[in-house]
């Protein structure tokens, strides 16, 4: 509820300070240019939800982005083909995360954030830096400028992904089995969950959904680069901890997740609507960004302190049962 209100005091705001900000076209701005960070936020969501993180998504999307440029430029494939080998590769590079953290037990926060900069050096290595690959075709690039029943037709790939993922987190045992993993990863495990097959699909989806966030984005800004996808993880990470999603895992939804990415999404577009602050838009928002992840973090801490605070009252309140003698 909180959320939804901000969200809604958001639309004021910029509706009042902001040029055009409620017109047509800038409204589908919002939601074409918010496709691949929602995407990202959407496969986060489980990982947090594990008590897990993945750090490299953001860095995998660049990767995966340059080597579809690549394929289509330099290999000669379809963008189809090269469509289906990019996602066989973030499926590949997710599953190495969860081989890191499954097999050899290692933190999920150190393994990513190592494949953060793997992934980064990689992409930076495959174009030298400086190669960029902008040659597609219009029947491509359609991807990220047409619309499609009213909507730009990203819009329907994210409502197809935010769906099926809608359903296994809310409607399925492996919903259940996240959570559980959780609140007590060994509880999991005693109660006979599959508890490293488990983790290993949510690393796996991640990785197979921020190839297909690349491919999107390629066709949004009709060009690959080595850098694309920079920053992304903290937004995506932001927008899942705004939604409530407890960054310690067991709780967290869907739905929340896509208010977080819609409350990022109209707080970065309204401020580069408003002409007093458009020279600096780019790093306000940024800052704001920022804290709002620091604000939802601490209320996070705040309320599991006050939980846990509330539940040893009542357990210290409890009378003991007198014994038989």
């Amino acid at each position: 509820m909180i959320l939804a209100a901000f969200l809604v005091a958001e639309f004021i705001l910029f509706s009042a300070t902001g040029r055009n900000f409620l017109q047509p076209d800038n409204l589908t701005n919002i939601v074409r240019h918010s496709t691949e960070i929602g995407l990202l936020a959407l496969v986060m969501m489980p990982v947090i939800l594990t008590g897990g993180i993945d750090l490299s998504v953001g860095s995998l999307l660049g990767l995966c982005a340059v080597l579809f440029g690549k394929m289509v430029q330099d290999a000669g494939l379809s963008p189809g083909a090269a469509a289906a080998v990019t996602l066989l590769v973030g499926g590949i590079a997710g599953g190495f995360n969860a081989l890191l953290i499954t097999r050899l037990r290692l933190p999920p926060l150190i393994v990513t954030l190592g494949t953060f900069s793997l992934f980064r050096g990689l992409a930076e290595a495959i174009t030298k830096g400086t190669a960029t690959y902008s040659k597609f075709p219009d029947s491509f690039l359609a991807l990220g400028s047409a619309t499609f029943l009213g909507l730009p037709t990203q819009a329907w790939v994210f409502v197809a992904v935010a769906g099926v993922i809608w359903i296994l987190v809310h409607r399925t045992t492996f919903g259940r089995s996240w959570r559980a993993i959780g609140f007590s990863p060994e509880g999991a495990r005693y109660a006979g969950l599959p508890v490293e097959r488990r983790l290993a699909f949510a690393y796996v989806m991640a990785g197979v959904v921020a190839a297909l966030a690349a491919i999107i984005l390629t066709a949004r800004v009709t060009q690959a680069r080595a850098d694309a996808g920079t920053g992304y993880e903290l937004l995506a990470i932001t927008a899942v901890v705004l939604g409530g999603t407890s960054i310690f895992g067991g709780t967290g939804s869907v739905h929340g997740t896509l208010l977080g990415v819609a409350a990022i999404a109209v707080l970065t577009n309204g401020l580069s609507r408003i002409p007093s602050i458009m020279g600096v838009s780019r790093e306000l928002s940024g800052v704001l960004t920022g804290a709002l992840l620091i604000a939802a973090l601490a209320g996070g801490v705040l309320m599991k302190f006050l939980s846990e605070r509330r539940a040893r009252r009542q357990t210290s309140a409890t009378p003991s049962t007198p014994s038989n003698a």
